[in-house]
């Protein structure tokens, strides 16, 4: 993927609002929010200024007019360059044809899990469990209230799949902590042991542990 003189997320998001037409940030703002996308990225009015001017100072969008209604303070309208539409399609080919590799903190604190004992780790995993439904839940009402709204399912489909991530989070979840508690996981007896005698055994004594397992298997 190359290196892009903007690359926020935020940044794509105004660009894809300014293409459908020119907007001011405080619109862009609401407008995010109308449509639910800080679900999916992340947004605060402080850096969507930031964006903006970067976006603007790489001549990716311009300032159209300012405008000013009744004692309101004056607003800078925004529009779109050409530049700014190759990069808009650019980038949104990219992100959707290539898969890239992100650290999730999830993923991190997996190959960690050796740190805390089996059964705290279950008893975390249960909890995780519990907010995984929850969230499953919030992402359906989301959808839900677009289309109450009158709103396309294309307008929610970052929704569905968060909640298809989330699903499939939730089975795996679920069967680890089943794994962990029938003991059916490979080596948790050996990670149960090394925390009741109050210390983690060395890369070589697991190895050892489980060569000596599937000798007497």
């Amino acid at each position: 993927m190359r290196k892009r003189k903007v690359a926020n997320p935020l940044a794509l998001a105004v660009l894809a609002l300014l293409s459908e037409r020119p907007m001011h940030p405080y619109e862009m703002s609401n407008t995010l929010r109308e449509r639910a996308k800080e679900e999916s990225i992340k947004l605060n009015y402080g850096s969507l200024y930031s964006v903006v001017e970067s976006l603007r100072r790489h001549e990716l969008i311009d300032v159209q007019e300012t405008i000013r209604e009744g004692k309101r303070p004056e607003r800078t309208v925004y529009a779109i360059t050409d530049l700014g539409r190759r990069e808009l399609v650019d980038w949104m080919a990219e992100l959707l044809s290539i898969p890239v590799k992100e650290f999730t903190q999830f993923e991190a604190a997996l190959s960690l899990m050796p740190v805390i004992g089996p059964d705290d780790v279950r008893r975390l995993l249960e909890t995780r469990l519990t907010r995984l439904d929850a969230e499953i839940a919030a992402m359906g009402g989301i959808m839900d209230e677009m289309v109450k709204r009158g709103m396309p399912y294309l307008f929610a489909i970052e929704s569905d799949y968060v909640r298809a991530l989330r699903r499939a989070e939730r089975e795996f979840v679920a069967g680890l902590i089943d794994k962990i508690s029938s003991g059916e996981l490979e080596g948790v007896d050996i990670w149960r042991r090394a925390h009741e005698g109050g210390e983690l055994p060395s890369e070589d004594d697991w190895k050892s542990a489980m060569s000596h397992l599937r000798v007497v298997d």
